[in-house]
């Protein structure tokens, strides 16, 4: 009787329930009407403590093995193209077996196009699986169609189910798989809504664990925001190996940059252009972000040799100063972040005498890029000083260089790369740090050495 008591009390602990917080995901041993952690109302939800230790356990509820590092084949990891160099460029070389992507963007703005193209032309060796929780499948076709792609070994499930995914995942074993959206997926233990925080949490880690046990290559569709950020709790992007964002630009451009990467850099960004078929690279983007005129460039315009992942992009820097109406300056920056503006005016303000206090400062980039490489402080520098005397930059010129609180011109990494990619466009003059000057050779062409932003200004306007 004693044993049948202890048994039956063990078991009961194993099932127990907890209430963990759609919201937040904060857990409690007992039901509260409002969350401690989120402060959120009726959020709390009954969830078996048991399938906590799913995790721990592989297919048929066998437990999994430890395994000694040298037993390892490294060959298994062995990167697959994708089908798009960009993709590729972006990712630090190709998929990765086992590896789990999360891509978020903007409604409309081609995810579900691209992860299309990568589905129909991924070089990986197996089936390939689209799971749709948001289309059916005859529009899913007519988009293959109508983009010209085939692949004999393309399955398509319709479906926000997660557990007819995993049931499928089973049966077919592909060797990429690809879930749009995961706010559209469903599991009966996480709650009854979708899209919740704890729905994303579980269904990520349910479909990136299945890809890292049987060497799959998962992408997650993600939704985002208003701010842009990805939908969700941040716990989401922990779970997989790589976050992706895709952005667009006012010149119709599209951006694929990682935020989080695993296996690669975040440094790098792709370019797609959209046309008829489908998302195009673009395999030389050095000037689409230039602005092409026939005479000398308006006061407030400067041009910056941007450093991105592995090649150079000149852009183009707007600004404009006006007096403040409010008393009270602000900045007007999308896609330079303001506080570095602030930065680089304050630095102005003490260093070249110019008084940006009683000033609204509005900052723009030419083909709406964002940037947050630190080398385009010198062409900023430059454009905001042009912006508030009302001087132009002479023309082919060309800037690079990181601006430092006292005013020096700090050395930024890849110069000659730089200088190299201004002189092939055009720009006779290309100014940056005085630092690096050692390091100029034939290979990169020859540029005038600066130490401050003082020396700066008075070699563009003497």
């Amino acid at each position: 009787m004693s044993l049948r008591v202890s048994m039956a009390g063990k078991s009961n602990k194993a099932d127990r329930t907890i209430y963990e917080c759609s919201a937040c995901g904060h857990q409690e041993a007992k039901w509260l009407g409002r969350c401690p952690a989120c402060g959120e109302w009726n959020t709390l939800l009954a969830v078996r403590e048991s399938k906590a230790t799913t995790a721990a356990t592989g297919q048929g509820g066998q437990h999994r093995q430890s395994l000694p590092l040298s037993a390892i084949d490294p060959a298994e990891a062995a990167r697959v193209p994708s089908g798009s160099t960009e993709v590729d460029r972006v990712l630090g070389g190709g998929l990765m077996p086992g590896s789990s992507v999360l891509v978020g963007g903007e409604p409309g703005i081609g995810k579900s196009t691209l992860l299309l193209q990568l589905a129909a032309r991924a070089q990986v060796k197996g089936r390939v699986l689209y799971v749709s929780g948001e289309e059916g499948a005859a529009q899913l076709r007519l988009r293959a169609d109508r983009l010209g792609l085939k692949r004999p070994d393309l399955e398509i499930l319709c479906s926000g189910d997660l557990a007819e995914v995993m049931l499928v995942l089973e049966r077919l074993k592909p060797a990429l798989f690809i879930v749009d959206s995961l706010q559209t997926m469903l599991s009966a233990d996480a709650g009854a809504v979708p899209g919740t925080a704890n729905q994303v949490k579980y269904c990520a880690m349910e479909l990136s664990d299945w890809a890292r046990q049987h060497g799959s290559v998962c992408f997650l569709v993600a939704h985002v925001t208003k701010d842009g950020l990805i939908a969700g709790p941040k716990a989401a992007e922990h779970i997989v190996d790589a976050v992706l964002l895709f952005e667009q630009t006012e010149s119709d451009f599209r951006f694929l940059r990682s935020s989080k990467n695993r296996y690669g850099s975040t440094d790098e960004i792709g370019l797609f252009a959209m046309g008829e078929t489908g998302l195009q690279e673009l395999s030389d983007p050095s000037s689409i972000f230039l602005v092409r005129r026939d005479g000398a460039a308006p006061a407030g315009t400067a041009v910056a040799a941007s450093w991105e992942g592995t090649r150079c992009l000149l852009v183009e820097i707007q600004a404009l100063t006006v007096t403040s109406k409010a008393g009270l300056s602000r900045v007007y920056s999308e896609r330079i972040d303001a506080a570095r503006v602030s930065r680089v005016a304050a630095v102005l303000e003490k260093h070249a005498g110019l008084k940006f206090s009683d000033q609204d400062v509005y900052v723009n980039v030419a083909g709406g890029m964002r940037l947050l490489e630190p080398g385009i402080d010198a062409a900023l520098a430059v454009a905001l000083y042009s912006a508030r005397t009302g001087l132009a930059v002479p023309a082919q010129s060309c800037l690079a260089g990181e601006l430092s609180l006292a005013g020096e011109l700090r050395p930024v990494r890849r110069m000659r790369q730089r200088v190299k990619a201004a002189r092939n466009l055009g720009f006779g003059r290309v100014l940056g740090p005085a630092e690096v000057a050692a390091e100029k050779d034939g290979a990169g062409g020859d540029w005038e050495a600066v130490a401050s932003i003082k020396e700066l200004l008075a070699r563009l306007f003497k």
